[in-house]
């Protein structure tokens, strides 16, 4: 298990509003980290806030030692870390999680975000370009306001297609609309990948189940520990036989999941009616 160690932060960037992008001297998270892991945050040394957050990574610099997260200050957790200055002292703990599964050659990896679910397909994104991978990124958000990394994504190789529901920036609408625009009219293989609300990650998920497409989604539950002890970060996940499925953590045995292998809610009772032969198929 990763020890907790101190991690300096190495500078601190408002992106507008809540949003900030901080990185932390932290060597051994720089040099292992894989795309789609995370790591467990907590601002100071001190007993407060008593937990550490999650945060998934947003790219390393192993020859730096340094690693960064885009962060939204939401609560106690967050704010602190954003409020810290340069030098200031950090606890981690990581990296943690399951990372995404890297697609098969030839295959065009479709990276669907939402808000500030897009966090992990920046390290993603460089992973495909140092890979000779190919890629697409549909970032969507409620308003321009909430896709503040999208200048940042530049030079990935990965083309870009945002979409806000209210129309300020990119197609108007959510943002799985252009994602199955393109899907309609792509050739060769595809792969999906996707981090943000449940909601937004339902929907691709379902995608992914008409089209008989391979799809992996990234959870956030609430977590306390990030090591699988607390076991507060549990999703229901479907195991070999469809009329039963099993608790997971989303720390250990996830954040990353097969999105078939889901149990998204509301859908528990209708897999075990499908199971025993009963309503539709």
């Amino acid at each position: 298990m990763p020890a907790n160690r101190i991690a300096p932060l190495a500078s601190r960037e408002g992106l507008g509003g809540a949003y900030f992008l901080l990185t932390f001297r932290h060597p051994e998270t720089a040099r292992e980290a894989r795309p789609g892991q995370f790591v467990m945050m907590k601002a100071g040394l001190s007993a407060e806030p008593p937990l550490r957050r999650p945060f998934s990574i947003l790219a390393t610099d192993p020859e730096r030692g340094t690693f960064s997260l885009f962060v939204k200050a939401v609560g106690q957790g967050s704010s602190a870390l954003c409020a810290m200055a340069p030098g200031d002292e950090a606890l981690c703990l990581g990296p943690l999680g399951r990372p995404f599964t890297a697609p098969p050659a030839g295959t065009e990896a479709l990276l669907v975000a939402g808000g500030y679910g897009v966090a992990p397909f920046r390290f993603l994104g460089e992973e495909l370009r140092r890979t000779g991978g190919r890629g697409r990124l549909f970032y969507g958000g409620r308003t321009a306001a909430d896709l503040p990394l999208l200048e940042r994504l530049g030079g990935l190789g990965l083309e870009i297609v945002p979409a806000t529901e209210d129309g300020s920036l990119g197609e108007r609408g959510r943002v799985t609309v252009p994602l199955e625009t393109h899907l309609d009219s792509v050739e060769g293989e595809v792969r999906l990948y996707a981090c943000g609300p449940d909601a937004m990650m339902h929907a691709v998920a379902r995608i992914a189940a008409a089209r008989s497409i391979e799809a992996e989604v990234s959870l956030d539950p609430w977590m306390g520990c990030g090591v699988g002890t607390c076991l507060g970060c549990v999703v229901r996940v479907q195991g070999a036989d469809d009329a039963r499925w099993k608790y997971r953590c989303a720390c250990t045995e996830g954040p990353v999941f097969d999105s078939a292998r889901v149990v998204w809610p509301g859908e528990d009772d209708s897999r075990a009616r499908r199971a025993r032969g009963e309503g539709r198929p």
